[in-house]
C-alpha cells in the first residue's frame, strides 16, 4: 500500500546533463533528493520521442530528474518491464464525480475534462469541487445550459422544453452574456449540442462561435445531422473564424465515417483550426428524453431493439421504450460496426476521447483498449501514436488559452507529475455493455501532481491531489 512521504525538502539547485536531458536535482533536508522516484521503466515521451529505460525522479508534484543513473528517492515505484507514459489527457469526460473520477483514474486519465455539453455556470461548478478530486478537472460553459438559463427553462440540460424552441433576439443576447460570464470565470472552451437542440438556428449557433473566437477560445460541438451537418458547422466557424473541435467523430460520422474524416480533412487542408475525435467502442449513450428520439414513434420495430436501457440491461421495444421515455435515463445505442470504429480511431486525424460517465464501458475503459486492442493485439495504431493522441495532442489543443496545460502531456523536466505506469503485456479493458464500470487491467501506477492515486492496479484511498484546470483570465 501506498504511503505519502512526509519529508520536507530544500530548495537549492543545480543542473548537470544525462542522456542528452537537461537534469534538476536538489540537496535534500532529509536524505532523498525525490519525493518519488519511477525506476526502471521504458518512458515514452510523445512530445520528445523519447523512448528509453529511465528513472524519473518527482520533486514536489514535478518530474525534476530524467536519468540514465540512480536516483535517491522517498519512494520508489518498481517499473522494470512498464511503460511510464505521461498521465492520458481526456477531453471529453461526462460524469465529473467521484465515482467517475475512479474509473478515470484506473484507465490511465489523470486529466479529465468536460467539454462537450460543459454547464450552465462554470462559477458554481468549480466550486462544487474545491479542496481537490482524485484527477484534474475542468469545464466549457455550455450552449445548452446557458440557452435553457435564459429563455428561463428549469431543466438545463438537454431534455429541457426550450431545447425544441428557437431563442428570441433578448435570449439570444441573454445567451451570448452568460457564455461570456462563463469564460470569464474560468470555462476552458464554449460547448455545444447543437443535435440536442433543434430550436437553435444555424445563425444563432454561428452567433455563439463568434463569441468563442473574440475570446480566442475553442467550440467543442456534438453537431447535428451528419455530413450534411458537418458542411454547416464547418461553414458556420469559418464564418466566425472559430477554433473548432468536433467531438466523437464514430458517433457524428456513423457508416459515412470516411466521407465525414476527408471533409474534416479538407478543411484543414484549407488552413482551418478544426480537430475531432473517437472512442473504440461500436456503440453510444445518451438521455432517453433528448429531442435525438422526437421522432421515436415512427420507428420500425427493429429500430427499438438497437436500444439498451442502461439500468437494467434490456434491450427496448415500442413498449418500453416509451415507459422510458416518461421516465428519463439513458440509453445505450448499438449500430455501428467494427470497420466504421477501425477507421475513426486509427484516423490520422482524431484524438482519443472517452465521451463517458457512468453505464457505458467507455466511461471505464477507453484508454485501456485503445492501448489492448488496437495496439497490443492488432497492431493498427503504433504505440507512440496511441500515445500522443491521449496526451500531447489533446494537450496542445487546449494551452493555447490553458496555461496549466503547457505542464501537462509530457514527460520533461519541469512538467506536472502527471504519468501513467501501465504493462504493455496485460493492459485492456474489462468494462461491457452489461457491466459498464469494470476497471480496466494492466494499469499499475497513476500519479496525479506527483501523487499517486493508483498503486498497484489500486486505488488510493484518502488523496485527492487533482486540480482545477482554468482558462487564462480575459
Amino acid at each position: 500500500m501506498y504511503q505519502p512521504p512526509f519529508c520536507v525538502y530544500g530548495r537549492r539547485y543545480f543542473f548537470f546533463w544525462s542522456v542528452n536531458i537537461l537534469l534538476l536535482a536538489s540537496i535534500s533536508s532529509c536524505g532523498a533528493d525525490y519525493d518519488t522516484v519511477i525506476q526502471g521503466g521504458r518512458v515514452i515521451d510523445p512530445e520528445s520521442g523519447l523512448d528509453s529505460i529511465l528513472n524519473v525522479g518527482i520533486r514536489e508534484g514535478q518530474v525534476s530528474a530524467i536519468s540514465g543513473g540512480a536516483l535517491d528517492g522517498s519512494k520508489v515505484i518498481d517499473a522494470t518491464g512498464l511503460i511510464v507514459a505521461p498521465g492520458f489527457v481526456d477531453l471529453h469526460r461526462h460524469g465529473q464525480s467521484e465515482r467517475a473520477y475512479r474509473l478515470q483514474a484506473q484507465d490511465g486519465v489523470t486529466t479529465g475534462l468536460e467539454l462537450e455539453i460543459g454547464t450552465p455556470n462554470a462559477a458554481t461548478w468549480y466550486s462544487e469541487r474545491e479542496g481537490g478530486q482524485l484527477v484534474n478537472y475542468g469545464v466549457a460553459i455550455g450552449h445548452i445550459g446557458v440557452r435553457a438559463r435564459a429563455m428561463g427553462d428549469s431543466v438545463l440540460g438537454s431534455g429541457g422544453i426550450t431545447t425544441r424552441q428557437p431563442a428570441s433576439p433578448d435570449q439570444i443576447a441573454e445567451t451570448e452574456k452568460l457564455i461570456r460570464e462563463g469564460l470569464a470565470q474560468g470555462a476552458i472552451g464554449v460547448g455545444f449540442g447543437t443535435a440536442y437542440t433543434p430550436g437553435a438556428t444555424m445563425a444563432e449557433i454561428e452567433r455563439m462561435f463568434s463569441v468563442a473566437a473574440d475570446l480566442g477560445v475553442t467550440a467543442f460541438i456534438h453537431m447535428r445531422g451528419g455530413l450534411e451537418g458537418l458542411d454547416s458547422t464547418l461553414t458556420a466557424a469559418n464564418n466566425a473564424a472559430v477554433s473548432l473541435h468536433i467531438v466523437h467523430a464514430n458517433s457524428s460520422g456513423g457508416g459515412d465515417i470516411l466521407e465525414f474524416l476527408e471533409m474534416i480533412q479538407m478543411a484543414q487542408d484549407e488552413g482551418r483550426d478544426v480537430t475531432t475525435e473517437a472512442y473504440p467502442y461500436g456503440a453510444s449513450q445518451t438521455g432517453i428524453q433528448s429531442a435525438l428520439f422526437d421522432d421515436w414513434e415512427s420507428w420500425d420495430e427493429e429500430r427499438f431493439e438497437r436500444h439498451q436501457w442502461v439500468r437494467t440491461g434490456e434491450r427496448l421495444n415500442r413498449e418500453t421504450f416509451g415507459k422510458y421515455r416518461e421516465e428519463g435515463g439513458s440509453v445505450i445505442i448499438h449500430g455501428r460496426t467494427e470497420e466504421m470504429t477501425l477507421a475513426a480511431v486509427t484516423s490520422p486525424l482524431t484524438i482519443v476521447a472517452s465521451d463517458g460517465g457512468i453505464g457505458h464501458p467507455r466511461g471505464a475503459g477507453t484508454f485501456a483498449r485503445i492501448l489492448g486492442r488496437y495496439v497490443r493485439e492488432q497492431g493498427t495504431l503504433g504505440l507512440m501514436d496511441a500515445l500522443a493522441r491521449m496526451t500531447i495532442r489533446p494537450t496542445q489543443r487546449l494551452e493555447e488559452f490553458v496555461p496549466a496545460m503547457e505542464k501537462k502531456g509530457r514527460i520533461r523536466v519541469g512538467a506536472d507529475a502527471d504519468i501513467t505506469v501501465f504493462d504493455a503485456e496485460t493492459v485492456i479493458d474489462r468494462a461491457t455493455y452489461l457491466e459498464g464500470s469494470l476497471v480496466s487491467d494492466g494499469i499499475e501506477y497513476v500519479l496525479v501532481n506527483g501523487i499517486p492515486v493508483v498503486y498497484e492496479g489500486e486505488i488510493v484511498e484518502g488523496v485527492r491531489p487533482g486540480k482545477a484546470i482554468k482558462a487564462k483570465s480575459n
